[in-house]
C-alpha cells in the first residue's frame, strides 16, 4: 500500500489539506460500486462493448485492446465518467451472466465454475467427499456372481462414502 491508496482494492486515499476530496470520495465510491458483489457480463473479452450500459462490468481478457489496454484481466466497470478498473487478487469472485457461474481469479487467470472445497454439505448432511480408491471391473470366470457381487459391494460403498445414498 502506498499513502495514495488503499491495499487490497486500491481504493484513493483522502489526504491532510487535500483540495477536491469530494472527487477522490466519489471516485472510491465508484470502484466500490464496482468491486462489491461484482457481477460480469463475461469472460475474458478483449475489446470493450460499443454500447456499454453504466454499472455493466466485464473481466478483461489476456490481450485487451481500446480502452481497455493495459488492464489485462481485470474487472472493467462502466460508469458516468467512463471506464474504471479493479485489479484482480486471489480469491476475488465475479458472478458471470454469461455463463451462470462464478469465475474466480487464483492469482494468475480467471477460472469459469470452477468450485474448491473439501466436502458439500447439503440440509446439514455431507454427500460428496474425497474421490475414492477405483473399483476393478468384473472379469469373465466360473465366479462372476460372486465377482459382480463384490463390485455391486464396492459401488454401493462409495455411493455411501459420498453420502449419495443413505447407508
Amino acid at each position: 500500500m502506498n499513502d495514495d491508496r488503499s491495499a487490497r482494492l486500491a481504493l484513493p486515499l483522502l489526504q491532510p489539506s487535500q483540495a477536491q476530496k469530494e472527487m477522490f470520495h466519489n471516485e472510491a465510491l465508484a470502484l466500490i460500486d464496482i468491486a462489491v458483489q461484482p457481477v460480469a457480463q463475461s469472460v475474458g473479452d478483449a475489446n470493450p462493448p460499443s454500447a456499454p450500459q453504466v454499472g455493466q462490468c466485464w473481466i478483461v481478457g489476456s490481450a485487451p485492446t481500446g480502452e481497455w489496454a493495459d488492464n489485462a484481466l481485470a474487472l472493467a466497470g462502466f460508469t458516468a465518467g467512463g471506464w474504471r478498473f479493479v485489479s484482480p487478487f486471489q480469491g476475488f469472485a465475479v458472478w458471470s451472466i454469461a455463463d451462470g457461474c462464478l469465475a474466480t481469479f487464483d492469482g494468475a487467470a480467471w477460472s469459469i465454475g470452477r468450485i474448491a472445497g473439501s466436502a458439500l454439505v447439503i440440509g446439514g448432511v455431507r454427500v460428496v467427499g474425497a474421490q475414492s480408491s477405483a473399483i476393478a471391473d468384473p472379469i469373465g470366470g466360473p465366479l462372476i456372481d460372486a465377482e459382480a457381487r463384490s463390485t455391486v459391494a464396492a459401488i454401493l460403498a462409495a455411493l455411501r462414502t459420498h453420502g449419495l445414498i443413505a447407508a
